[in-house]
């Protein structure tokens, strides 16, 4: 394995235990406070706090590939952003036509999700 996908691999890794940590006690936190209570929030956003560290962890992996591989992501980010986009306004329409709503937060990780789908998918043009 390369240095800096075990560098990413690390850090990935430290974001993804904090993001965990962090939503099992804003969940406790939410069971454990009233219905009206306003801190309710201030808690329940926390775990975007060490989210923001798998973002620094993938930029910097990005600043650490050499070029085809920082290419393949950037296409593969391009199709997962607009395969992303496509999806929900699609699926947005369809709620006019009587699907349930869906809550916005599986829209992230439908994006992670494509994105990885799309790396493959990118990466086997270029070997």
């Amino acid at each position: 394995m390369s240095t800096p996908i075990k560098r990413y691999a690390r850090n990935l890794t430290a974001a993804m235990a904090a993001y965990v940590g962090v939503l099992v006690g804003t969940l406790i936190g939410l069971r454990a406070l009233p219905d009206d209570s306003l801190l309710r929030y201030v808690i329940a956003p926390l775990p975007v706090l060490p989210a923001v560290g798998l973002v620094i962890a993938f930029v910097r992996y990005l600043r650490d590939i050499d070029e085809l591989q920082r290419r393949i992501q950037l296409e593969a980010l391009a199709i997962a952003f607009g395969a992303s986009a496509l999806i929900s306004f699609c699926y947005g329409f369809l709620e006019n036509a009587g699907l349930p709503r869906l809550s916005a937060i599986w829209i992230g990780p439908a994006m992670v999700m494509l994105w990885g789908l799309s790396s493959g998918f990118v990466s086997r043009r270029f070997r």
